[in-house]
Order: C-alpha cells, then sequence, then structure tokens
C-alpha cells in the first residue's frame, strides 16, 4: 500500500493541536464573520471554517487529495483523499453551544480506511484507525486524556429534527427518547454514548463518512435518506421496522 497510516495519523493529531490551540489563544471577533465564501458543501463559510480548513490543508495536502466541506476538492494526484469537515457545529460554535469540532475521514481510493472525530469544547478527539479499536486523544498536550467507559445511556440523538416535526412526533410516541445537537459527526463519532444517533436529509461525505468509520462496530442502518446507528440490537431492528412504516422506506 502507498500510505503509512501512522504518519497520516500523526499529521491528523498535529493539524487538531493546532486548530485547538487556534481556537483557544487566537480566536477573534472576526473569526465569527460570515465570510463572502459559500462553500462547497453550500453553506455559508464562518472565517473560523476557512482559518480551521487552511490549517489542515497546510498539514495534509502533501500526503493526498483534499475534499474539503469549503474549498470542495483539491486534486494532489494521490490514492489517498482527506475528506475534511474544518467545522462541525458551525451553528453550535457561533452561538458559544459547547458542541462543536473537526471531522477528517481517510480514504484510500473509495474505501474509508480511518475516522477522526474532535470535539474542541472538550479538548477531546475519538478516532479509528483500520480495524483497531476506537481511541481517545486529548487536544490539550498539558492534559492526560482518560476515557471512563460508560455503556448506560438514556437518550438518542435526532440530528436536524427540527426539520422533521412529524418524525419527531412519531418517535416520541414510540417512546423514543432523543435530543437534537447540532454536529452530526459528533453525534456518529460518539453513538455508543447514546442509545442512538438518527440523522435524515442530504447525505454528505463531510458529515458522516469519518463518524460511521468511528462506530463501523455497531448496528448501522443506511439508504438514500438516513442513516441510523445504535449499540442496542432491539432498538436497531424495532427502529427499522417502525420507521420503515412510517417513511415508506424499501430494505
Amino acid at each position: 500500500m502507498s500510505y503509512n497510516l501512522e504518519k497520516l495519523t500523526n499529521s491528523i493529531k498535529e493539524a487538531n493541536i493546532e486548530v485547538f490551540e487556534y481556537f483557544t489563544n487566537k480566536l477573534s471577533k472576526d473569526d465569527f464573520l460570515f465570510s463572502s465564501q459559500i462553500g462547497f458543501g453550500g453553506d455559508n463559510s464562518l472565517n473560523a471554517d476557512i482559518v480551521f480548513e487552511n490549517i489542515f490543508i497546510k498539514h495534509l495536502e502533501k500526503y493526498g487529495n483534499i475534499l474539503s466541506e469549503e474549498c470542495g476538492f483539491i486534486d494532489k494526484q494521490k490514492d489517498i483523499t482527506f475528506v475534511i469537515d474544518p467545522l462541525d457545529g458551525s451553528n453550535n460554535f457561533y452561538s458559544d453551544l459547547p458542541y462543536f469540532g473537526t471531522s477528517i475521514a481517510i480514504r484510500y481510493k473509495d474505501e474509508v480506511i480511518a475516522g477522526f472525530v474532535a470535539n474542541l469544547a472538550n479538548k477531546t478527539m475519538v478516532y479509528r484507525v483500520a480495524n483497531d479499536e476506537i481511541r481517545y486523544f486529548s487536544l490539550d498536550k498539558k492534559e492526560k486524556f482518560i476515557r471512563v467507559s460508560n455503556d448506560k445511556s438514556k437518550v438518542g440523538v435526532f440530528e436536524r429534527g427540527y426539520k422533521y416535526p412529524e418524525i419527531c412526533k412519531f418517535l416520541n410516541d414510540k417512546r423514543f427518547k432523543f435530543r437534537i445537537l447540532g454536529a452530526t459527526a459528533l453525534s456518529l463519532a460518539n453513538a455508543k454514548d447514546y442509545d442512538f444517533v438518527l440523522f435524515i436529509g442530504d447525505l454528505r461525505e463531510f458529515d458522516l463518512e469519518a463518524g460511521l468509520f468511528i462506530s463501523s462496530d455497531l448496528y448501522i442502518y443506511k439508504d438514500e435518506k438516513l442513516v441510523f446507528v445504535t449499540k442496542k440490537e432491539n432498538f436497531y431492528y424495532d427502529f427499522k421496522e417502525s420507521i420503515k412504516q412510517f417513511l415508506d422506506i424499501t430494505p
């Protein structure tokens, strides 16, 4: 294979540390302004989106192509492509709601081989490389991150549920407790901490690829309309049957 996953992992860690240090020490009012740029993903970019994206490009473009939510595709004629959301949960970031971060998936040709999702608000990154287990990394080099295992959960996450009030009512009637958190990559990457994560809408690689790879050992249902991830087998089959009836989804 024409890549070194350890080297790529270290470069992604270094890039996220630099982003975190900028967020911690250099953030200014200008970063919260909207730029004149409409990102490749279709949203109006904050200046912070562009600053963070440039940090990732600086660290990663020598290793592979860049496919980023802001700038689109940068072709370096490589087999490796980095799929980047430089600021997942940008509305949360803008509103000072502490649930936002970064997301990077590594593709080798057309296959995702690693996923990295950082939560800038709590200084941590969760990641999975190849067939290895999920790992955690502290973005603050002064602190040692210790992950406390918690297999309990009381709620699920329904990202973009505000767009689907009828489905919210349907889930509530089925006694699925859930929250709308506003950062899809973070929610998918940490799906094992919740009863489930549901996303309905445009399935963009920036939102999904890293988080789904990190949670790839869980139960995952995905089609052209939605993604549903859960650690609970009974939730998976109950949800599939219930939501298919509601949305007329063909398995």
